[in-house]
């Protein structure tokens, strides 16, 4: 409801003289405390709708002159009366005030188009009122002052010293035998993830939360306030408990008015303890499952939700009294958006309010705070909407959230920027801060020369894994760790008794065969079976050819000359040792190659090549000129085996996020192997695999494409139905 506007009364010959409309006669004026500049306040009470209004000394002075009508008259009683300087634009600022906030007396002539208009421009367009409806709206359910007026002195206990000390003797002893059943603790609360476990968590948050709002209620109504609704609070379509306890802001102590802010927190806090204690005292059975989701939901319900003040939550309220600043995020933000504009455009303009430095840069710092939060909070919300609706209506719900929290106070800030277009042209530091603005903008769209750097793994070309035959023992080591071997020397020697025999047994039925064969030629009858002879023969040519192939695992031989490496430390003369069992390694001491893998993000900005250096891990040899060699077509879908399989993976230290199945290892997302020839010699890294990193000289992009190309991405996919 808009006041009507002062008229003049003219009057001929004089000039015209305009006079004031008379305040509302229901509003009280209450007492309030001192504020942080220490001049007196008051407290401006609206009965009619549980309003309150802090009001500074210069607008108590005017309001209580305003009888007098005419704003000359009022701002001359203010100089001459008080120690206040008190011109015609103060009387018109209070005037400004009173009308917004409709607390003056309607004109009659003119109070049902005023009303009308107000309710107007209050409702908004459809549009804006289901906006305002999904956002946040309140359902009153119960007036609870005249039962609350009986029932509080029952609880009278509940804030006696006696109580508090026997509460904190109950968090020591609950702390310390929590601490003595902590791995109960902790596998309880693993195992109550569970249907009916996440409901019982329901539950007991229900309970929290109804006994937060009552105990509100109980501290305001001990402190003789009025508490005229209790309800359910929707904040974007989730139901939350609320109390009107804004009859608080007639308390003119800081101490009370903390009291009844806290008190939600407090309640809880005792809930959490007491049922803390029960949890460790009870024995298995119903109370003791019902008093675990107290505890611990309590604890982190309050501590990271109500004692936050980043929301308008119990701790911003707590925060706003003790630092006497009614509206702390509203001033706080109003003076960190002038100090963005000061630093960006210089303008001079004064600050929206003065304090003392330590809190005028306090407030600046909290309300980047609150942004931040906010926005990271913002952004989790309206992800979780869109993944909690169905497709369509959860984008719809999703816009709604990015557009209202984050997107409209960008827009509205950028706006009153628009507005300051004349001072920003005259102003040097604004044209700076385009310039720099202008040069991030040119480098997120500039292609600069990039460079990708990536896990990598530095081994020799020649690598011959030495594995034991079946059922062998050791008869000779020749070499031992570290000993350079020719090209055709044995390696190590294994006995296997029963090839031997197999060997003898063999060569004499060969040798039988033969002189079968060698005879049927004096016999007709002996010729007429040679041929079948001689199929038998060849058959155990072949037999031996196999044994032969099997005698040479036992007594492997060098194809290339080397190094031997990761000789088993237990390797001797007549040890036995398994089927398949490694021994050894040997490593070739000529080319070296690298390899590494990209995921298909990275992979675009390398081309087969291009230059790169290979760094080894923990700078522990020289740094290699390497160049791709080449990129595979297709995505690796197992991270390949041999004796490094496992040093790609992250869980061994590797660069590829990948989960170990079967004995292989599956990359998490794709990934590319890129393999790289090593251009110039090893040096002291010769002859061993060496992981690192490999930087590689990439092709040229600008910084903002990687950003537009995920964003493409991301909406392309969510686009399909």
């Amino acid at each position: 409801m808009h006041a009507a506007a002062p008229t003049p009364s003219a009057h001929p010959g004089k000039p015209a003289v305009f006079r004031l409309p008379a305040l509302r006669e229901e509003l009280n004026l209450h007492p309030g405390p001192a504020l942080a500049s220490g001049e007196p306040s008051w407290t401006l009470e609206d009965p009619v709708r549980n309003g309150f209004f802090r009001i500074d000394w210069m607008t108590f002075e005017i309001l209580r002159r305003w009888e007098l009508g005419a704003p000359d008259a009022i701002a001359r009683s203010v100089d001459e009366e008080t120690a206040l300087n008190a011109t015609l634009e103060d009387v018109a600022a209070v005037l400004a005030f009173l009308q917004e906030n409709q607390l003056l007396r309607p004109d009659p002539l003119a109070s049902s188009r005023a009303l009308a208009e107000r309710h107007k421009a209050a409702g908004g367009t459809l549009a804006t009122r289901l906006l305002h409806g999904y956002l946040f709206f309140r359902i009153p359910l119960v007036k609870p002052d005249a039962w609350l007026n009986r029932v509080a002195p029952s609880f009278n206990w509940l804030f006696s010293n006696g109580f508090l000390r026997l509460t904190l003797l109950a968090l020591l002893v609950g702390g310390v035998l929590v601490w003595r059943q902590w791995d109960v603790f902790r596998s309880t609360l693993a195992d109550s993830f569970t249907p009916s476990g996440i409901l019982a968590y329901a539950l007991a948050l229900t309970f929290v939360k109804c006994a937060h709002e009552l105990g509100h209620a109980l501290t305001a109504k001990r402190h003789g306030c009025h508490v005229p609704t209790m309800g359910l609070a929707f904040l974007v379509l989730w139901p939350v408990p609320y109390t009107d306890t804004n009859d608080v802001w007639r308390l003119p102590e800081k101490r009370k008015r903390l009291g009844v802010a806290a008190a939600g927190v407090r309640t809880e806090l005792l809930i959490a303890v007491w049922a803390t204690l029960a949890w460790t005292l009870l024995p298995d059975g119903l109370l003791r499952a019902m008093a675990f989701p107290l505890a611990t939901t309590t604890w982190i319900a309050t501590l990271a939700i109500n004692a936050s003040p980043f929301m308008r939550f119990d701790g911003y309220f707590v925060l706003s009294d003790w630092l006497d600043i009614p509206n702390l995020h509203a001033r706080a933000f109003a003076l960190a958006r002038w100090d963005l504009r000061e630093r960006l455009f210089g303008l001079g303009e004064p600050p929206p309010e003065y304090f003392p430095r330590r809190r005028h840069w306090g407030l600046i710092a909290f309300a980047w705070s609150v942004w931040i939060y906010r926005l990271v909070l913002f952004l989790g919300i309206a992800v979780l909407v869109y993944h909690f609706f169905i497709k369509l209506l959860g984008i719809l719900l999703f816009c709604i959230e990015m557009s209202w929290f984050v997107i409209r106070p960008i827009a509205n800030e950028i706006k009153v920027w628009r507005s300051l277009a004349p001072p920003l042209k005259r102003s040097g530091r604004a044209r700076t801060s385009f310039i720099v603005l202008l040069a991030l903008v040119l480098l997120a769209l500039v292609p600069w020369p990039t460079r990708v750097q990536s896990g990598a793994l530095l081994r020799p070309t020649q690598v011959f894994p030495l594995h034991a035959p079946e059922h062998a023992q050791v008869t000779s080591l020749p070499f031992q760790e570290g000993a350079r071997v020719a090209q055709g020397q044995q390696l190590i020697g294994f006995a296997a008794p029963e090839s031997k025999s197999r060997r003898e047994a063999l060569d004499a039925q060969a040798e039988r065969l033969r002189w079968q064969i060698g005879a049927s030629s004096f016999d007709a009858e002996q010729r007429a079976g040679s041929a079948v002879l001689r199929e038998q023969l060849a058959t155990l040519e072949a037999q031996l050819a196999l044994l032969g192939e099997e005698e040479a695992r036992y007594a492997p031989r060098a194809p290339f000359a080397g190094v031997l490496r990761d000789v088993e430390p237990e390797l001797a003369p007549g040890v036995w040792v398994g089927r398949n069992e490694r021994v050894a390694v040997l490593v070739g001491e000529g080319a070296h190659e690298a390899s590494s893998y990209l995921d298909e993000e990275t992979v675009r900005r390398v081309a087969v090549g291009d230059s790169a250096h290979f760094y080894p891990e923990g700078l522990s040899g020289p740094v290699l000129k390497v160049k791709v060699a080449n990129i595979d077509r297709d995505a690796t879908r197992v991270l390949p085996g041999g004796p490094w399989a496992a040093q790609w993976a992250t869980a061994q230290g590797g660069p590829v996020q990948a989960r170990e199945r079967n004995g292989a290892w599956y990359p998490e997302h794709a990934v590319y192997r890129v393999s790289f020839t090593v251009e110039e010699p090893a040096g002291a890294l010769a002859g061993r695999a060496w992981r690192g990193k490999v930087v590689i000289d990439g092709n040229w992009e600008a910084p903002g494409a990687r950003f537009v190309r995920s964003l493409a991405a991301l909406l392309r996919r969510e686009a399909g139905f």
